[in-house]
């Protein structure tokens, strides 16, 4: 009987039955954890995951891979702790560690996951997913800085400029001020906001205290700045990997905004403690330390977080290419677009010479050091202009601000040194006492309250007064009185032949004829 059975036969039946068969069955590749300490997880089973890959577990909570073992996978958590147990079955998602990026963020507190923290509900719009982690432009897409970035600080802007692309480190021991020169910053791009060049900020909080990052999100409202302000926060509380992946995920925000032709300012406040978080992370994935107990990839790891600011070429076919863009994002990338960073570390009395600051120093294009003595001298922002640098410089300043303080800089840091042996006593004569003068004077133009930076227009008129010596008869106690009337006589009765051509970054005989005359009525008052 059996050898009458034909194959065709025998195949047409297996057909059939296999027909009623469903083939679209996917399978998950999923893990055991094995162990799980201080917010690390190991994993056994994951053969095929990648690094960086998120993976997730039956309650929700995520991880992502940062070691890849011979027989396990070391991961961190993105949440707490002590939801993980041993045994706990984990699968992987297929994804690179992501955040949901869109208009709808703009205003809102989130954390690095990209969800809400502020009570406010759902995040609105629609939203592109953005890589974490992700390959820096490389030089061919960059174009010069050359842009004018400004912080509406007279100090900064005048000595130490900072351009759109560039990455500006705020550096100094805690309490110095650092932060408020970011967020004075961030106020300042109010007036580009409403005339429709907008900056998009984002201020990224890492393991801060809540009460402060509470604080600062309540200034920026009050100021009127949230409206184009994301606040990424990863306070001291939340788990070491969430600190680690904060700054990340604020590049990955302003790289929406560079890659669609917008621009935008990004601040790390600070990298020191996301040094310390990932020192944590890597200490008990059994990572060999170096140097201070940090792993040796630190480096590495800001800056690759750091190239990731520039300016971008604006030829659009060329930038669509740039590198690997998300498919969501593909077809909307323009050229021209913009991430600036200021990225802010903390130093202990003043030590730039230790691992991370001599590290983050060499990674940017300069430095604002804050310094402690000058902070509670008053002079306040508390810039220590001998050491500290910008190495876009006067490419990064309007024509104008570019004439009048040009030697503004070296100009403070020679009487700095002047100041300090005129303390010794003794006779001066006259020229070292006009420079004391006008450096004294000089000083105190560049002080500043915190939270009200300064048009650039007035920045310069009030700098002209103090770099061309106008204000040699004025008491040094009547400066700021001098200030404050001196740009309200310009405002009230100079704003189109003075304010307005100084804004537009032209400076000539008429314009500095006008500020000398109005200086000279006004310190008449001041001098006795």
């Amino acid at each position: 009987m059996s050898e009458n059975i034909k194959a065709s036969e025998v195949s047409e039946v297996l057909r059939m039955q296999l027909e009623g068969i469903d083939t679209s069955l996917q399978f998950d590749e999923v893990g055991t954890v094995l162990q799980v300490s201080d917010g690390v997880v190991r994993i056994y089973g994951l053969r095929n995951a990648e690094a960086n890959e998120l993976l997730e577990f039956d309650n929700g909570i995520k991880a992502v891979v940062m070691n890849l073992e011979e027989d396990n996978v070391g991961a961190v958590l993105l949440g707490p702790t002590d939801q993980i147990k041993e045994g706990y079955i984990v699968k992987r998602t297929g994804r690179i560690a992501s955040i949901n990026v869109g208009e709808g963020m703009l205003g809102r507190v989130i954390n690095p996951l990209g969800e809400p923290l502020d009570g406010k509900g759902d995040i609105a719009g629609e939203r592109f997913e953005m890589p974490l982690e992700r390959k820096a432009p490389g030089v061919i897409f960059r174009q010069p800085v050359n842009q004018p970035l400004q912080t509406g600080l007279k100090a900064v802007d005048a000595m130490i400029p900072i351009g759109r692309g560039q990455r500006e480190l705020i550096i100094g021991d805690r309490q110095t001020g650092k932060t408020s020169i970011a967020i004075d910053t961030i106020i300042n791009q109010r007036s580009n906001f409403e005339a429709g060049d907008p900056v998009y900020c984002i201020y990224v909080a890492i393991g801060q205290k809540g009460s402060t990052v509470a604080t600062i999100v309540n200034t920026l409202k009050e100021k009127g700045a949230l409206d184009y302000t994301i606040v990424v926060s990863a306070t001291a509380s939340d788990p070491a990997a969430l600190q680690y992946f904060a700054p990340f995920a604020g590049a990955a925000i302003g790289e929406y905004f560079r890659d669609s032709g917008r621009h935008a300012l990004v601040v790390y406040d600070d990298l020191s403690k996301q040094a310390v978080a990932y020192r944590e992370v890597s200490l008990i994935l059994k990572r060999p330390s170096g140097r201070e107990a940090y792993p040796g990839d630190i480096f590495y790891l800001h800056s690759r977080l750091l190239e990731r600011s520039a300016k971008i070429i604006n030829q659009q076919e060329v930038a669509s290419q740039m590198n690997d863009l998300p498919e969501s994002m593909k077809g909307k990338v323009k050229g021209g677009g913009s991430l600036t960073a200021l990225p802010i570390i903390e130093t202990q009395a003043g030590d730039v010479a230790a691992y991370i600051p001599t590290n983050v120093i060499s990674i940017t294009d300069g430095q604002i050091f804050l310094d402690t003595d000058l902070f509670n001298q008053g002079n306040r922002p508390a810039i220590n202009v001998g050491i500290s640098v910008s190495r876009v410089g006067g490419n990064a300043q309007i024509k104008a601000m570019k004439k009048v303080a040009g030697t503004l800089k070296i100009d403070q840091a020679q009487f700095r040194e002047l100041e300090a042996f005129t303390k010794f006593g003794g006779d001066m004569d006259p020229v070292t006492a006009l420079t004391i003068n006008k450096g004294q004077k000089n000083t105190r133009l560049l002080v500043q309250p915190q939270y009200t930076p300064m048009p650039v227009e007035q920045q310069i008129a009030i700098l002209y007064c103090g770099t061309h010596g106008l204000l040699k008869s004025v008491k040094l106690d009547k400066v700021h009185e001098f200030e404050k009337n001196f740009l309200l006589d310009l405002q009230n009765n100079h704003q189109e032949d003075v304010l307005d051509v100084l804004k537009k970054g032209i400076i000539n005989d008429e314009v500095s004829a006008i500020i000398e005359k109005v200086a000279e009525s006004i310190a008449k008052v001041y001098s006795k």
